[in-house]
Parts: C-alpha cells; structure tokens; sequence
C-alpha cells in the first residue's frame, strides 16, 4: 500500500517538474472516426437492436444542450477551458491529497480521450511514468490541433457508459430512451455520473448510488456557475427512472443474429459501417411473443410432476431448462413478424426457431390431409382409426397407437384431424404415398428431409420451426408458397439504399379450395378438438384456426395457427429431448402461449375473415350420422361441410369401401 502510494507521488511530482518532457508525441493525439453501430429498426421504424464491434452512434455536439457538456467538464475536468490538455494545477492539488492520504486521479478529458481513442499506443491501464509523460504530450499535442469544443465532441461521442453502450447518444437512448439532444439536466447529470465506475454508479441496477453521484455532479455545475441553485434543486428531486429492455421497443436479440448473416452474406459489413436496417418485424408483436413465451414456459415448469431444472434457479450459463421458440409470419408475403428462438439469448445463442431440428408429431398431419383431399378424398368421407399392423424392414412391425391408447372405430375424415388420430394419417400417408406428401411439403416450404416411412405421416421426420409455419401460410393464403423474409432494406450513414430484401413470390402450390378445407377443419380443432385451450385467450370475433403436435413420450410440444392477417407455431421442449411433464402437450403447453400471444396482438387491431374461393360446395351436414342434414337433424349436430364441386356427397364410404387398410 504504502509503496504504491510512493510511486504515485513520484509519478506526479516528476510530471509537475517535467510538464514539457522531450518525448516526441506520436499519432496518438489524432482523433480518428469511431466505430459506429448499425440501428436494426422493426417495420414502422422502431429500434430493435443494434450490430457492431462497439455499440455507438455519434452526435454532433451542436445538437446537444449546452448543459451536458457542462455535465461533464465539472466533475471530470474543471479546468478544462484553461489547460492545454494538461492540468498542472489540478495536478498540484491531486499531489496535495495524495500527501495527505487521499489519492484521487488528475487526467484531464483530453488526456482520458487520448488513451480511450489510442489503446493500442497508450495503455491506461499502465501505471508507469513513461505512460503517464507520453499522454500529457499527447494531449498537448491534440490541443494543439483542435479546438476545445472538438476535443469534448469527440469525449462525449466515445466514452464507454456500461452495458457495452459508448457515446452519450448510446447512453441516453438505451438509459432513458431518448435521443441525447432531449436529455434533461437531472439525465444529463446521471450520465456524467458514470465515467468514474460505469458499473458502480449504474442508473438500472444501482438507482440510489447513481442519484447521489448525479446530485455531486449538480452541485459541482452549481460550484462553477454553469446552473443556479434553484436549477440544480429541481434536478435533485427528480427520481433516477430508467426504460425497460435498455431503450429497446422490443427485444429482438436473435433476429438480430439472422440480420447480421443475410446482410453480410449479401457484402454489407454491418458491424462498423452506421447502417440502418429495417427489418420486417412488427415490434409490438415481437414483444407479444417474448412476454407470451416467458409467461408460459413459467407456467409449465408450475404443472404437476414437472422434475427438471427451472429457470429462475438455473446455473449460469446453464440453457438446460425448458426452452421455447416462437415465429410468426404474414402469410400473404412471407415476412416475419416476430421471432424468439430461446428463452435467454444470455445463456445460450443457439436459435430453436431457424436451426433446432425437432419432429412436428401431429403438426404435420395436414400436409398429409392436404394430399388427401386434392385427391378427391373428401373431408365427409368415412376413414377408420384402427389398429394397424405394419411390416417395416429386418422383420420389424411398426403400430402406431394414439395419445390416449383407444382406438375410436369409423369417423369422417375431419373429426379425425380434429382429435388427432394417428392411425388415419398413417393410412392416408400410405394411401397417398409418403414420397407425394414430402413433395407437397417441401413445395410449402419445407427444407429438411423427409424420410420414406409410414411415421413420417404423423411427423416423425424432423423439421425446423421456422420452415414449419412458412409452410403453414399457404392454408392461410389460398395455397400460396412464401418464402420467410426479414429485411426489408439496409440504408448507409449517408441514407442511401445499399440492399434491398427480395421481394415477395407466391407460388400457387396447393388448390385454393383444398386449402380453405383444411383450414376450416383445423378450425375445428380449435373449436372443439385438440386446440380448445386457444379460446381462453382469443375472443370468438377472431377467426382462427390451427393444429397441435405432439411427440412421443411427450418431448416436443407444438401449436401452429393462423387468423385471417397471421400465420404463427410455437415449440416447447428441452434442447436434450426429454419428457416434459406428465399431460405436457401440444394443446397444453404450446396452444395457450400462442393464444396468449395473439390475443396481445389483436388488443390493438381488429381482425379480418376468410373468404371462400370459387368452386367450392358448401352443404349442411349431420355430424352423427356423416351425411347431409335433413329436418330430423339437431341444430346442436348440424355443420356445414365443404366440397370441391364435384366431389359432393354420394358414398361416404367410398374411400374405404372395403374396409380398412390393413399391413
């Protein structure tokens, strides 16, 4: 301790005796460009999040009110109008307390600035004489070819403020959620606070300390007569009030990840080069589905019998607990409206929603019911949810069972989509052709590998969720295929267009008739199937329809659904695949963190409807007796069921006049 303090004191008082020491000053007092951020902007011009090596936006000082610049001049650098960038009186006095046990620093802003912009010439952190003497030349130097209004710009635009945000732009936007040139004197005074312990003096996690360092930074402006006392009173009540989510309007963090590729594999290079980035996202909707996600992966790991790590206890750095993933897109375009692909992007960067490879279950099931039906398979037609036999390969027998172990005899092709029975998609996929399925699939949207076995028909071939609900908006879009997008255009520091995202491309892949039956019977199993849970959230006035999948031994939970303006599919599950919780469905788990979601979005917007397409034949049926309704039939029974013109009843039992298939 004591030598420490010696060294001090012959570091100062060598510099005090040497103020002009023959040491050629280098480059190091040239102010040189900063690296800038990117600003990553939702679709209505929102920030989102930023790219690049540093987090900054410079400002020029003229933009500024002149008190923050005052801010900081009185608590790090009095003197700073009347030095050439170094302080010798500061100096003397830093001596006088350093002999009398209280060490205190004596850098001045220029002498901080050239260090912070030249780390790789001046080393701070280097206590030696010999750094200490090439600093103060260095910022004699700069002095000399600047003036002091560039010097305290350059300060302001470059001093790191915690969090990884530098520049008081950063600071002020990401703080108070406001751009620098509308900081008050209290916010200017809390940010003039933090250059001396960005991490001590933090506003967010550190209220109480940073208020009474702002209140000793007033009270020095008030000292040098840059504010009145009255002023500087008013500033001292104001509370220390932060905005949530650092400035964010909606946290993004891995969209920004999917920016960042397609931007640079595109030749921008948009982690130093001030770009602006105007995504696809909806920021509202964003955080709809961030607040849905964390408030229904809580709820799970709340269910009886759930026995795995929890979230709120986790290990640092540990991503073994429940995850999730979340996508929406608008399905007339292709472009992503909202996108989690985990629950902490802190503890793990992985992203669930574009990379993670999981099998859909019963997700997939109406790509097969799709292929059923434009094969003039009708969704009256009489289908059987048997047992089934199948012989595989090496003498194996594949007998694929339902969630609840019965087997529920003869039903209409739609109310076996409605209470997911597996049997009946094996049959079609096998009746139809798995290779003629995966083909659909992959004309929707699909990217991954389909494999050639009857299990795929109920989704045991694994795909990402990302490419599961691009592939759903066809349903939602009279058989259209679109591919995902999320930039719209990146603009340079000058507002010139340098990329533009590609424009949307629909391609009719599936017959609009075939997919409003669909539709309308994944609207039943909202309505009164598997997906029942989506209508505690929901109001009845908005249309929606969807499907649950889940896997065997309950590992992966999912719920794709659409309404007439979004197509959206959540995923629940463990990034190691294990048993979620006893009854830890599709239909309880991710179903109701989409209708949380959904009802969010639809509070500030009212919703559409579907239309019907020509050359579909809408006629009024009897649900228990699988045929057109006639005077006996109950209204409680009586639905309208809907066929390609042509197809309209005539033997229900046709596509199995014979009887089940059997292996």
């Amino acid at each position: 301790m004591h030598l420490h303090r010696s060294i001090q004191l012959s570091a100062l008082a060598i510099t005090l005796a040497l103020p002009l020491a023959a040491q050629a000053p280098s480059e190091a007092w040239q102010i040189v460009p900063q690296p800038q951020s990117s600003l990553v902007m939702s679709r209505d011009g929102q920030l989102i999040g930023e790219l690049g090596t540093q987090l900054r936006v410079s400002v020029p000082i003229r933009t500024l009110p002149a008190y923050v610049g005052q801010a900081f001049i009185s608590i790090e650098d009095q003197r700073f109008y009347h030095h050439d960038g170094v302080d010798v009186v500061g100096m003397a006095a830093a001596l006088r307390d350093a002999l009398r046990g209280h060490a205190r620093g004596a850098s001045t802003i220029t002498q901080q600035l050239v260090g912070n912009m030249h780390p790789d010439l001046i080393d701070r952190a280097d206590r030696s004489i010999s750094r200490k003497l090439h600093e103060q030349n260095a910022a004699r130097e700069m002095e000399r070819h600047y003036d002091k209004s560039q010097i305290l710009e350059a300060y302001l635009n470059q001093i790191h403020f915690g969090h990884g945000w530098y520049g008081i732009e950063e600071a002020s936007r990401h703080y108070f959620g406001i751009p620098a040139a509308r900081l008050s004197l209290a916010q200017a005074a809390t940010l003039a606070a933090l250059p001396k312990g960005p991490a001590l003096y933090d506003p967010i996690r550190h209220p109480d300390r940073a208020r009474e360092r702002r209140n000793l930074v007033l009270s020095q402006m008030v000292d040098q007569k840059y504010i009145t006392s009255e002023a500087a009173a008013a500033a001292k009540a104001e509370p220390v009030v932060t905005v949530p989510s650092g400035g964010l309007s909606a946290p993004a963090p891995y969209v920004l990840d999917v920016v960042r590729r397609e931007a640079e594999a595109s030749g921008v290079s948009v982690m130093d080069g001030g770009y602006e980035i105007t995504t696809t996202i909806d920021a509202d909707l964003q955080r709809d589905a961030n607040d849905a996600l964390t408030t229904g992966l809580t709820r799970a790991e709340a269910r009886a019998g759930y026995k795995h790590p929890r979230f709120a206890s986790r290990a640092q750095g540990s991503s073994d607990y429940l995850q999730g993933a979340v996508v929406a897109i608008d399905p007339e375009n292709g472009d992503v409206l909202a996108l989690v692909g985990g629950r902490s992007y802190a503890d793990s960067h992985f992203d669930r929603a574009t990379n993670a490879l999981r099998q859909p279950g019963s997700a997939f099931k109406p790509f097969v019911y799709a292929t059923a039906l434009a094969d003039s398979t009708t969704a009256s037609s009489i289908v059987f949810d048997t047992a089934l036999a199948i012989p595989l390969d090496r003498n194996s027998v594949y007998r694929p069972r339902n969630d609840d172990g019965q087997f529920l005899g003869p039903m209409s092709l739609r109310d076996a989509l409605v209470r997911s029975r597996n049997p009946v998609a094996v049959q079609l996929g096998l009746a139809e052709g798995i290779d003629t399925i995966a083909a659909l699939a992959h004309a929707l949207g699909i990217t991954t590998p389909i494999a050639p076995y009857p299990s795929s028909a109920i989704g045991a071939s694994a795909v990402r969720p990302l490419d599961l609900v691009a592939a759903y908006a066809a349903f939602d879009n009279d058989g259209a295929a679109v591919s995902p997008r999320f930039i719209r255009k990146i603009d340079d520091a000058s507002g010139r267009v340098v990329y533009t995202g590609r424009a949307a491309v629909r391609d009719s892949v599936l017959d609009p008739r075939v997919a409003f039956i669909v539709r309308d019977m994944m609207r039943d199993v909202v309505a009164r199937g598997t997906a029942t849970s989506v209508r505690r959230y929901v109001p009845d006035r908005i249309e929606v329809a969807g499907k649950t999948g889940t896997t065997n031994e309950d590992t992966d939970a999912w719920f794709v659904g659409m309404t007439p303006e979004i197509v959206a599919g959540v995923w629940v599950g463990f990034d190691k695949p294990v048993a979620i919780a006893p009854g830890g469905a599709g239909g309880s788990l991710a179903a109701p963190i989409w209708g949380d979601m959904i009802a969010q979005y639809y509070q500030r917007r009212s919703s559409g409807e579907w239309n019907l397409p020509a050359g579909l034949v809408a006629v009024d049926f009897d649900r228990d007796k699988l045929a057109p309704a006639d005077s006996t039939t109950a209204p409680d029974r009586r639905y309208t069921e809907y066929f390609l013109d042509g197809t309209q009843p005539g033997d229900p039992w046709s596509l199995f006049a014979n009887g089940p298939i059997t292996f």
